[in-house]
């Protein structure tokens, strides 16, 4: 599913609950229609570029009442992503974390009862900027600022949040900072407001290949793995694969059942994306290909590379490229990949062993620069790729065939890394 812009969460319940929640809000329209809600607005937070990971950072917070009426008590609520944490925190406000579903990961969230009033008209500030932590995980993180009239609930939507604990600190407090201008109004125009924090950390993208044996006929299955050696957190665009794998399948070999997150480009090019939009520590995904042993070609080697966004975090290369080994018995050595233009095959020497890490193959670089692969399974096709479903699709070895020309050039015209829900949940059972 696609999250909003505003990244609010989807509440989860029942259709009745829901119908349920409708009818009395109908019922009750008439009654609230002479009582509007307050129109309180949070200032544009400026991006908070270059905190250095490990330590605290700063930022000032305004408000402005809108409206035409005082307003006796309001609620500011503050809500950052894993990679950040309350630096201090207020005796006025209740803290507790969101784990992550409906496509958000988690949150630690804030929510401050403001026991003092704000006039109409008059733009208030927090009496001390706000104070954050950047973990040793930061790297492309949030905050995420509200106000309103209506007390915060954890238990809402049935999100899962933790108990609330109270804060220890001085309180959070406003003061005035003089008359809305012009410029004020239109620089608080919602009640909601929220700002990039960016970390300067780095994080290691690490790709591992396989080395089998097989003979005519054996189906063999081959898990490629990517990893997220850290020490940064990596999150991504809301609904996108943080990253794409692209997978070449050794020659004289087909695919009997590819992974979920998994779409052909073409019949030997595999473009696998990530069950989330962001990857943890140590995090990452494995994809097991089942692959028949057709023809005895001696060793044969297919390659695996990144694709997808750009990673300017990712400072060491070496791991960025991995191998699929095979050796299908006598026969000639086809130590070449599968045929992808630009490729260069790894020879037997430089390949993977046991699933370890495989820093010595060159990299395969035809096809895997277009961003965005998408992950999927069953009835569902992204781009145009065809899904894998567990039966046989007909690998002749060749990386380019007439019938499927059309198939690739719209899988790598679509790009976008698209993350479907449904699909990860029928690759968790399936796979």
């Amino acid at each position: 599913m696609r999250i909003t812009p505003s990244r609010r969460r989807t509440l989860r319940g029942s259709t009745a609950a829901i119908a349920a929640t409708a009818l009395v809000a109908l019922g009750a329209a008439p009654a609230l229609a002479d009582e509007p809600e307050p129109d309180l607005g949070v200032g544009t937070i400026a991006p908070i570029k270059g905190v250095q990971a490990g330590s605290a950072f700063s930022t000032p917070l305004t408000f402005l009442n809108k409206g035409t009426e005082e307003v006796p008590v309001s609620y500011v609520t503050y809500a950052v992503s894993p990679g950040l944490q309350a630096d201090e925190t207020y005796k006025n406000c209740s803290y507790y974390t969101i784990p992550s579903h409906d496509e958000i990961p988690d949150e630690q969230v804030a929510a401050c009862k403001i026991d003092q009033p704000l006039k109409p008209g008059v733009v208030y500030g927090t009496e001390k900027p706000l104070s954050l932590k950047a973990l040793d995980s930061a790297l492309n993180d949030d905050l995420r600022v509200t106000i309103g009239v209506t007390e915060p609930d954890p238990d809402s939507g049935d999100t899962g949040a933790d108990e609330p604990v109270p804060g220890t600190g001085d309180p959070l407090t406003l003061v005035e900072k003089g008359p809305a201008t012009d410029a004020d109004r239109a620089n608080h125009p919602e009640s909601a407001a929220s700002a990039d924090v960016t970390a300067a950390n780095t994080a290691d993208f690490a790709l591992t290949g396989a080395e089998l044996k097989g003979e005519v006929g054996d189906k063999v299955t081959a898990t490629v793995k990517f990893a997220n050696k850290g020490p940064a957190r990596v999150q991504g665009t809301i609904d996108q694969s943080v990253t794409t794998v692209d997978v070449r399948i050794p020659k004289g070999t087909s695919v009997v059942k590819a992974h979920g997150y998994c779409d052909a480009v073409t019949e030997t090019h595999y473009r696998c994306g990530t069950s989330q939009s962001w990857v943890d520590v140590n995090g990452g995904e494995s994809y097991d290909f089942v692959l028949r042993i057709d023809k005895a070609v001696g060793r044969t080697t297919g390659e695996v590379s990144f694709g997808g966004p750009e990673r300017p975090f990712d400072r060491n290369a070496a791991n960025d490229t991995a191998q699929i080994v095979i050796d299908t018995g006598k026969g000639s050595d086809t130590s070449g990949s599968s045929g992808s233009s630009g490729s260069t095959g790894g020879t037997g020497g430089s390949s993977s062993t046991g699933g370890s890490d495989t820093t010595g193959g060159t990299s395969g670089t035809g096809g895997s620069g277009s961003s965005g692969g998408s992950a999927g399974t069953g009835g569902s096709t992204t781009g145009g790729a065809t899904p894998q479903t567990g039966g046989n699709l007909a690998a002749t070895g060749s990386d380019s065939t007439a019938p499927l020309a059309g198939m690739a050039a719209a899988a790598v015209a679509a790009g976008g890394g698209i993350v479907w829900a449904v699909r990860r949940r029928s690759a968790a059972r399936g796979n």
